[in-house]
């Protein structure tokens, strides 16, 4: 069995999950998601945990298996903790400004870049060269951060641009002068 797929998940007291045919819906403090499971797959509740159980051993139930399993897991996390992307701008005039809810970009093109937040993504700028991407739902937020960081990658010459808050960037040299 796989590994993944046979643990448990616990619901916390703040979350309601509801398994009706093939769809998991999840509904927390920080809001609500769903998810469709495969028609190979059950998912059993029992007090306060879920189960995801499989049918049979072939590959394509062993893969889906443990899969499922984490999407659930992150739906629960993410309804009850939330989720988060830090994202560092660095560069000379590269700033980030919160202009209600979107969020504006200056990243030394001749425009400032707007970003506006899918539902239920929240941008937050502490300081104008760092923004925190926020939400319950983690392929979101994930996707958010990196359309994010495309707009202007970081440099491997200068370092400028925009990075994830523990990404490190690999430094070239420049040109070597004789």
């Amino acid at each position: 069995m796989s590994r993944v797929g046979r643990m448990p998940i616990e619901v916390p007291a703040s979350a309601t999950v509801t398994v009706s045919d093939n769809l998991v819906r999840v509904k927390g403090p920080k809001g609500e998601l769903e998810q469709v499971v495969s028609d190979r797959l059950d998912v059993v509740q029992e007090e306060g945990r879920l189960l995801v159980e499989r049918h049979s051993d072939e590959p394509v139930d062993r893969s889906l298996h443990g899969l499922t399993r984490t999407l659930i897991h992150n739906m629960v996390r993410g309804v009850t903790d939330g989720f988060e992307k830090v994202l560092e701008i660095q560069g000379v005039g590269y700033k980030a400004i919160l202009k209600g809810e979107a969020l504006e970009l200056q990243l030394g093109y001749s425009n400032p870049r707007g970003v506006e937040p899918p539902a239920g993504v929240e941008f937050e700028v502490p300081v104008p060269t760092r923004v925190i991407v926020r939400g319950c739902d983690k392929q979101k937020v994930g996707q958010v951060a990196a359309d994010i960081r495309r707009m202007r990658k970081p440099d491997p010459y200068k370092g400028k641009g925009i990075r994830y808050r523990d990404e490190y960037v690999r430094r070239k040299a420049g040109k070597a002068i004789k």
